[in-house]
């Protein structure tokens, strides 16, 4: 048998995980190799993936963001997005470039500032054109010590932390429409043909229940995640509780997270832990593909037997309930809501160009919070035209979104809200007793899919929804939703280092962007 060096659960050059309050994160550019194929990349301290930011539920961030990037072959600005994070009153911290602020240009720092009063698993990227594809993203963890699972398990820690990404060889701007040359698992992985650098290893000790905490960090694939020889009980998605469910294999979106607990039950061995990527015809874990390892204290440092685990149990999200407050808002029926919105979602084969209700959404030259707090309050006024909708404040807000479009299915996520799946992917029922409660959902690979979600408009500002696919994001998959704004100036607290970033950028030369 082959043997594995253990290696942190984590991957390149990973140390103890930072403090989450008066944190700097220094964007750079260096040279990682994570399958064993170098690349110019980003860095974050360092690190590859960034350094796990965690804190305490009601804690305050501070996370100075420092941006040293000097490769003039990817963007040299940057924008860090605190996915999952409502950013209640504090919209002007969201971090997405050109909806709630101008990028941080290269050899400046901005101060990220925000008090979540949330907790679950959460990550960290790049909001920037293709640049979390880059390397620009990491792990969010907010604990909650009254956290009502508590009794479930035995251990929630970094060791328990599990991120599925895409790695490709060559810039995000090169990619084409392929899949990735390798599936990383907490940063770590393998290529086809390629050397066997070691795999991540995750250990546990026989006996005990672990929380395990899993992200989609991909750029583009979902993955159908699964551990031979054991099964899941889930109880959170997208840092909402869940009433526990057991499964077998989670299929996770790009952006989605999931915390499930894992009994460590089975012989003392080691198990593969396996990522199957949408996109990557006849997934083989052949060679340590797709794959990293679960090892039991005592086990030989060997790689795993190959094992005749058949899935039976997938997780459907239809099975899955809020714990609280577990009801949609709005009325329990059709039309219920204040306010309905159909996004119908096209594509242009032509110009490979994604249109939402036949517009094609474009980065403004102003943020659209700037374009706000500069007295632009109505939809006509505000850029880019035709994809910035006016929200009246707390209403009940459903939205319905097509499926079947072509690269599907598409994980649309919303910033700045959670919302209610009263109608999911791949069913025709709608719940409004007790349907999940979450941030990103898929809007369907079938025509006939109508994926519809409700959320309330009490978090004034602009808030992206998008497609977290990145490309097709770039592609124009987006739409902003101007929530209260009419109220939104008086509403957040702006600090000055807000202001001074657009100027700043305004006079950055094409080749410093």
């Amino acid at each position: 048998m082959a043997k594995f060096r253990s290696l942190s659960t984590w991957g390149l050059a990973l140390a103890s995980s930072c403090a989450a309050l008066n944190t700097a994160l220094v964007i750079t550019n260096a040279i990682v190799a994570p399958d064993g194929y170098p690349l110019n990349s980003i860095v974050v301290n360092g690190q590859y993936p960034g350094p796990v930011l965690t804190a305490q539920k009601g804690e305050r961030f501070q996370i100075n963001v420092m941006n040293q990037l000097e490769d003039a072959s990817m963007n040299k600005t940057t924008s860090i997005h605190w996915h999952g994070i409502k950013q209640l009153l504090s919209n002007e911290m969201d971090g997405a470039a050109m909806v709630t602020q101008c990028p941080i240009a290269s050899g400046q720092s901005f101060l990220y500032d925000f008090t979540p009063d949330q907790s679950g698993s959460f990550w960290y990227h790049s909001h920037l054109g293709l640049q979390y594809c880059e390397g620009l993203r990491g792990s969010l963890i907010i604990y909650d010590p009254e956290d009502p699972h508590l009794g479930l398990y035995d251990v929630d820690d970094e060791s328990t932390i599990i991120n599925l990404m895409d790695w490709y060889h060559m810039n995000a701007n090169e990619v084409g429409v392929g899949p990735a040359d390798a599936t990383l698992i907490n940063g770590r992985g393998r290529y086809n043909n390629g050397p066997l650098v070691p795999l991540s290893v995750i250990s546990v000790m026989p006996g005990r229940r672990y929380r395990m905490r899993l992200t989609n960090m991909a750029c583009r694939p979902n993955y159908l995640f699964s551990i031979d020889n054991h099964n899941f009980t889930v109880i959170e998605a997208d840092g909402h509780n869940t009433v526990p469910v057991v499964v077998d294999s989670i299929r996770i979106l790009a952006g989605q997270r999931y915390s499930f607990i894992l009994e460590a039950n089975q012989p003392v061995d080691n198990y593969w832990i396996l990522a199957d990527p949408n996109l990557k015809p006849g997934f083989t874990s052949t060679g340590g593909l797709n794959s990293a390892i679960l090892s039991y204290v005592g086990a030989p440092p060997s790689d795993p037997p190959t094992r005749k685990w058949t899935l039976t149990t997938p997780l459907l999200e239809t099975n899955l309930h809020a714990l609280e407050d577990s009801a949609a808002p709005g009325l329990p029926q059709s039309g219920g809501a204040d306010l309905s919105l159909n996004l119908v979602n096209t594509f242009d084969s032509i110009h490979t160009k994604y249109l939402i209700n036949g517009v094609t959404y474009t980065s403004p030259p102003t943020p659209v919070l700037l374009q706000i707090l500069s007295g632009q309050l109505n939809a006509s006024e505000l850029q880019p035209q035709g994809s910035v909708f006016a929200l009246p404040a707390n209403k009940v807000i459903e939205l319905s979104i097509p499926g079947g479009q072509p690269d599907g299915p598409h994980p649309f996520h919303l910033h700045g809200h959670s919302f209610s799946v009263v109608r999911s992917a791949g069913s025709t029922t709608y719940n409004y007793n007790n349907p999940v409660r979450r941030d990103t959902t898929s809007n369907g690979f079938y025509g006939w899919d109508n994926v519809t979600i409700r959320f309330v408009t009490d978090n004034p500002g602009p808030w992206f929804l998008h497609c977290h696919i990145d490309w097709h994001l770039e592609q124009g998959m987006a739409v902003v939703f101007a929530a209260d704004a009419q109220d939104t100036a008086k509403a957040l607290n702006i600090p000055p280092s807000w202001n001074n970033l657009c100027p700043i950028y305004n006079a950055l030369a094409p080749t410093d962007l």
